[in-house]
């Protein structure tokens, strides 16, 4: 789905977060790999999963024509420096519920850039019927969940152990949930 253009000035840092469109899936891939190998808050590492421009072309293409999907991009001077998804089902069983997630490079954490993606998907959301937005997030995550309690994101489950980090010990993933009544 397509979603208007929001402008932000937050900490001096001037940014909009707009609707991916397919000319951005050139920015997309090699800015998914670095975020990738910047955090290890990510399911994956560097170089892991790796979508390639036509592939991240594909996705925004799809989420463009499906009324459950939103890509936001944010944009600082042209530049993508983070993204969000919303992922929705045909299943009509899930058609009330979204999956979000979200990625911002380091560089540009502290300037409100994740928690607007957030907050416009969450509009998104409330405006489109969409009951149930989930995520999840790494348990040492602590400032990300933080985030999610203060926007409305209630923990619903732990999943044990669930990620190796480099340092070689398991963490457990929470899995967070905002339902709209």
């Amino acid at each position: 789905m397509i979603y208007n253009n929001q402008h932000f000035v937050i900490n001096g840092l001037d940014y909009t977060i707009r609707s991916a469109t397919e000319k951005d899936a050139i920015q997309l891939s090699p800015l998914r790999g670095q975020i990738d190998g910047e955090t290890e808050n990510m399911d994956r590492g560097q170089g892991e999963g790796f979508i390639d421009v036509l592939g991240f072309d594909e996705i925004i293409k799809t989420d463009a024509e499906h009324p459950r999907n939103l890509f936001l991009v944010a944009v600082v001077d042209e530049r993508i420096v983070g993204f969000s998804r919303c992922e929705g089902s045909h299943l009509k069983r899930l058609a009330h519920k979204v999956v979000f997630g979200v990625c911002v490079l380091k560089q540009y954490w502290g300037y409100g850039i994740g928690k607007n993606l957030l907050q416009q998907s969450k509009s998104w959301a409330d405006s489109n019927g969409i009951k149930k937005m989930s995520l999840s997030v790494l348990e040492t995550n602590d400032s990300a969940i933080a985030l999610y309690k203060k926007l409305g994101f209630e923990i619903e489950g732990l999943l044990k152990n669930d990620k190796m980090l480099s340092d070689g010990k398991f963490y457990n993933t929470i899995i967070m949930g905002r339902f709209i009544d």
